[in-house]
């Protein structure tokens, strides 16, 4: 793999981890803002036209997952 794709696989990952951080901290609270933001954040990324070029994922997708993972 090449430092640049390493470097892509890191971002992405980093967010996802933010947006399930930010889920699991709304299932307990809510209300609080700073999780929303970030979810928010999560979601504009992985529906941009830069996550589209650090990957071949679908955007959507992987939210619809993590939509799904956060339910169970």
């Amino acid at each position: 793999m090449e430092p640049y794709e390493d470097l892509a696989n890191a971002i992405i990952l980093l967010a996802v981890k933010d947006w399930r951080s930010a889920a699991k901290t709304l299932k307990r609270k809510p209300d609080n803002a700073w999780a929303w933001q970030i979810k928010r954040e999560c979601v504009r990324f992985f529906r941009s036209k830069w996550f589209g070029r650090l990957t071949r994922l679908d955007g959507n997708i992987l939210l619809e997952q993590l939509e799904k993972e956060a339910t169970q």
